[in-house]
Formats: C-alpha cells, structure tokens, sequence
C-alpha cells in the first residue's frame, strides 16, 4: 500500500514544479458556476445544457483531463388556478412558487494515474432577501468510479505485490457537495464544500479503504462596472482551498462588450497566468481560454487550454430575473 500511495505521489506531485490538485481546475468557471457550486443551479431562471473540455499542461505525459456535461434549470411559476381563502375572496395561485431549482452533471476526470468518472444532481432553494438580491442554497449529491490505472505502472520484479491486487480493480465513492449563491443585479457572491463525506463509503475493491478525499472550499465573487451601455468590466475573485494543499487565489479582470463578446486576464496564484475570450449569438455560447504556466513544467508543456459550448432556453420576458420575481 506504501509503495502505490508514493507512486501515485510522483506521478501527481513533481517537486516543486507543480502542486497537485484532487480537483479539476475550471479557468472559465464565471461562465458555469454550478461545476464549483451547487446552489447556482437555476439561480437564473434560465434553462442552460454547458459542455466543457480541458486539456492542462498539453503535451505533457500524465497531465490532467476534465470532461463535464451539465445541464441546470428552475421550476417557474406557472399554471395559475382559483382558490378561495377564509374570507371567500377568490384568488389566483401558482401550482409553483418557482424557488426550486435542479441540476444535472457528468464528469469523466483524468489526473496522473487517477481516473474519476461520475456523475451528480443537484437541488437548489431560492428566495428574495430584498429589492433586486437572490439567496440560494443548494445541495449536490454526486457517484463516482474512481480508478488508479496500473497500466501506466512498470515493475521491474514480475512478482511485485501490486500486479495481484485488488487494485486493478476501482471502487465507486459516493459524497455531498453544499452550496450557498447570493446574486444581485451587478453581483454575485458564493461559497461553497466539496466532498464533504471526504470518501468515507466506498463500494467495490477493499484495497481503497485507506483512501481519503479532502475536503475543498470555494469562495468566489465578481461585480458588474457598466462603462456605457454597451461596455462593461467585470473583476473577480476566486479563493480555494482544501484541508491537504496550500490557498489558491485566482484574479481577473474581464471586458464586455454588448452582453456578445468578451475577453479577460486572470492571475492564478504560483501556477499560471489565464486569457480567455468569447462569443454569444442568441442562445449559443462558445468561450475559450488558455493558460501560461508560470511554473518550471511549461518548459516542458504547450500551456492548458479550455473550450466551453452552451445553450441557453427560455423567453427573456419571462425568466430574466430582474423583471420577473419567478
């Protein structure tokens, strides 16, 4: 168990040329905050199917790949009927109050040995505090196969322990996520748990009983400055942080240019320096960013690239949230 733990360790930690990282790192996460929060799901009232591929440290053997496939909406009020109070006045109400909230993402992660393919669902509530301000809490309850790949393992003695053991098998982790999503007109505000369970239940091979997930915390915002009526720029600030690796901070600063396009730097802690851009056209939506590694390993790589498609449904006049309180 010793030998895999430290073979594991040297393919996800070099030294000091790179930290290693338990979770996938988003660059376009202001475009799809529910991947790091679960309360976001829904907050805008808009129906929206996110598609996201990340390739990090490219060309680099071992590097981290991330898959993700969400899907997010809110139960609106509809369908109105009569109803009678106490003092037989006949009023109209909503089947719904449209403060729920619901989620959906698949997610196949790559990292070093480590292989991570699951998926998770997620619930949030809705309420307004005053004026124009959301609050949202959410839960996400996620399943995942989690899987060290002994192919990429050589051993130079044929009855090494390890080629006989259960860990050619994987083990499925179920775990929590919990969110809380504050949302203004020209703000937002989050924080968010990850892996709260830190995979205390496992089912499948019993040679990962000793493995722990750590928990991570996100704690995020960023704030709307209106130039003119067309242009806006948009600074925010990502802190994360888990209970094994240091405090990461990423700082940006985006312009945007008629709600169409935009184009932002960001500057993520120690590790890297991130453009991104991006188009809108109606309801699509296509954004990509790449990273320049900072570290000793872009020598080595061609820097991380990120590309994000999605689709957003519904009618403006009825789901913008600041004309309509759902």
């Amino acid at each position: 168990m010793e030998k895999i733990l430290i073979l594991i360790g040297l393919m996800l930690v070099s030294g000091t040329i790179a930290r290693s990282q338990q979770l996938p790192i988003y660059s376009q996460y202001l475009y799809n905050k529910f991947l790091i929060n679960p309360a976001v799901a829904g907050s805008t009232g808009y129906t929206s199917v996110n598609l996201t591929a990340r390739q990090q440290w490219s060309g680099y053997y071992g590097a981290p790949q991330t898959f993700s496939l969400s899907y997010q909406t809110r139960m609106l009020k509809a369908k109105y009927f009569l109803k009678d109070n106490i003092f037989s006045k006949t009023r109209y109400h909503s089947k719904t109050k449209g403060r729920v909230g619901f989620g959906f993402d698949m997610f196949n992660d790559i990292n070093g040995l480590v292989h991570k393919t699951g998926a998770l669902a997620a619930y949030s509530y809705n309420v307004w505090l005053n004026g124009e301000t959301q609050l949202s809490f959410g839960l996400g309850a996620m399943a995942y196969y989690y899987k060290i790949d002994q192919r990429q393992i050589r051993f130079d003695d044929p009855d090494e322990p390890y080629l006989n053991s259960d860990f050619r098998k994987g083990t499925i982790i179920p775990d929590f996520n919990f969110g809380v999503y504050v949302m203004g007109r020209q703000y937002s505000v989050g924080f968010s748990a990850q892996d709260l369970m830190q995979g205390f239940a496992k089912v499948g091979s019993d040679a990962y009983n000793d493995l722990r997930i750590k928990r991570t915390y996100y704690l995020f915002g960023n704030y709307d400055i209106e130039l003119s009526h067309t242009s806006t720029i948009e600074p925010s600030v990502l802190f994360k942080m888990s209970e094994q690796f240091r405090p990461q901070f990423d700082i940006g600063l985006t312009y945007v240019y008629n709600r169409q396009i935009w184009a932002g730097i960001t500057y993520r802690t120690q590790t890297a320096i991130v453009a991104n851009i991006g188009f809108a056209k109606g309801n699509y939506f296509l954004g990509y960013s790449y990273d320049y590694t900072t570290q000793i390993i872009e020598k080595a790589t061609n820097g991380s690239h990120e590309l994000v498609l999605a689709l957003r449904f519904g009618e403006s006049d009825r789901r913008y949230r600041w004309l309509d309180r759902y």
